[in-house]
């Protein structure tokens, strides 16, 4: 378009961009040529840790997270973070550790928290014999809603709860 004889400010508005980013691809090909507009790979920011480490990762992991002094056998983002940073030497938030987790296919764990009163024989007992009887008290359906309501009301409130499954008008 420049060679053509068109203006900055023109080519910008046909191509809908800015007057500087313009300027700037002309500054190249002046510079560079063609080839200087070539679209060319950003590397972005070095690696911290070699892919060799990073597929060395789960061998490290498989020895437990008892091995590495960790109460418990559940790996976080957290202890894998200090895992890295105690076998290579760098860190890493916890979000990019997930995303290396899946990269490598393993997941992180959320370990439970539970109370240390906790009574594991009582919760079974209470879900076994009192939770059926609870469970089965109240039935619940539509006429227990719509009661006390005028029957007009429960009608057309009826109608809409029909239309919304796709049943034909009760009435």
């Amino acid at each position: 378009m420049h060679e053509q004889g068109w203006r900055a400010c023109d080519i910008a508005a046909a191509l809908g961009v800015t007057r500087g980013a313009v300027s700037q691809w002309l500054k190249t090909a002046r510079e560079a040529g063609l080839a200087g507009l070539a679209a060319q790979p950003r590397s972005g920011a070095p690696r911290r840790m070699s892919k060799q480490d990073l597929w060395l990762l789960p061998d490290l992991l498989s020895h437990g997270a008892e091995a590495y002094g960790f109460t418990g056998d559940v790996w976080t983002c957290r202890r894998v973070g200090h895992v890295i940073e105690q076998e290579f030497d760098v860190t890493y938030d916890r979000k990019h550790i997930a995303r290396m987790l899946k990269q490598i296919g393993w997941t992180p764990q959320k370990p439970l928290v539970r109370a240390s009163q906790r009574d594991e024989g009582t919760i079974a007992a209470w879900r076994n014999q009192v939770w059926p009887e609870v469970k089965k008290e109240r039935v619940w359906n539509i006429a227990n809603w719509f009661s006390s309501m005028n029957p007009a009301t429960t009608c057309c409130r009826l109608w809409h709860a029909a239309m919304r499954l796709k049943v034909a008008h009760p009435c």
